[in-house]
């Protein structure tokens, strides 16, 4: 009688089977890893990016939200500006960055529903970005020259069909938002306009008040008081509804441009792959300093109302108002240099 006998597994099977118990120790530390830091979040100081300079309406935004969502996560929340390429930069960096709940961005229109449509980008609007929350939207007033005999959008429209040449308008630059409203304005009144690019609104405002601009579209805060001093003229706003700081001005819809939206969004994201419960527990801290009465009211001094929502409603955002733009550009024949 033969009795069986089992060899020892060749060296090569030993190699395959210590190689797989490495790989499956490493990605089980890798998970496990994972589980804990979303557990410990936020266990360092969050980084928020702002894709442009301080001062303006984004960055006040940025450190109104810092301050309040520091207390509420119990960590430091700094702010860092990295302007340029009008806000591509600041959008790169944080594409690029470790999706571990530390590093976020302060997105805007332009970031992600206007330069996708413009020119290529280090970066996929929607693939290279976790959604957090929506944060605010602000609306821009249409403002015309004070040298122009018009009191309603109704009025400039027909001077505009009237005047040889058709009229002039400013924006804060080639390819941005308020360039893109005011086109969006031109091809639903069917008239003919020449756009004036400025690096900001308010280096046009020495021309609109002149003459030299017949009109523009740009942020409610600095419009107001220009219009207050007489320097220009407000017609419309172009939010949805009538603003609490100007309850007096009409909506565009309500000058008889239906569907009509001029206005700026800002929202919270990520880099890729930040763990499903970092995105849910900074969702809801975020959510619950949007709510706060004090924060509402500085965002409504800085002319935004908060928004707050899901990541599914940023997501949204995007994709809806990235789609609403790219026909404004395609229409308008809209480029800027590369």
């Amino acid at each position: 009688m033969h009795r069986k006998t089992h060899s020892p597994p060749p060296a090569a099977a030993k190699g395959r089977r210590s190689l797989a118990t490495v790989f499956c120790a490493a990605a089980l530390c890798a998970l496990l890893g994972g589980h804990a830091q979303a557990a410990d979040w936020p266990d360092r100081p969050i980084r928020i990016v702002v894709p442009f300079g301080a001062g303006g309406s984004t960055d006040a935004l940025a450190r109104i939200l810092a301050e309040k969502l520091g207390g509420l996560v119990g960590q430091t929340v700094v702010i860092e500006n990295r302007a340029g390429a009008a806000g591509a930069i600041g959008a790169q960096a944080v594409s690029k960055a470790a999706p571990d709940g530390t590093t976020f961005l302060l997105a805007t229109s332009s970031t992600h529903a206007v330069l996708p449509h413009l020119r290529p980008l280090p970066y996929d609007a929607i693939k290279d970005f976790t959604a957090i929350a929506r944060i605010a939207s602000a609306p821009n007033v249409l403002m015309v020259s004070p040298a122009l005999k018009v009191a309603t959008v109704k009025d400039l429209a027909q001077l505009a069909t009237s005047r040889e040449g058709g009229l002039t308008y400013s924006s804060s630059g080639s390819g941005s938002v308020t360039h893109l409203i005011a086109a969006d304005f031109v091809q639903r009144a069917g008239i003919r306009a020449r756009h004036i690019p400025y690096k900001t609104g308010i280096q046009a405002l020495p021309e609109l008040n002149s003459g030299q601009i017949d009109f523009t579209f740009d942020s409610i805060v600095w419009a107001l008081p220009q219009a207050q001093a007489g320097k220009i003229r407000a017609l419309a706003i172009g939010s949805p509804e009538r603003s609490p700081l100007a309850p007096d001005l009409p909506t565009m819809r309500e000058a008889g441009f239906a569907g009509f939206d001029g206005t700026t969004w800002f929202a919270l994201m990520g880099p890729a792959g930040i763990p499903p419960k970092i995105v849910a527990e900074l969702n809801r801290h975020i959510n619950a300093a949007l709510r706060d009465p004090d924060l509402r009211a500085q965002f409504e001094r800085q002319g935004a109302e908060a928004l707050g929502g899901t990541p599914q409603d940023l997501e949204k955002l995007v994709r809806d108002d990235g789609s609403r733009w790219a026909k404004v550009i395609t229409t308008g024949n809209i480029k800027i240099e590369q």
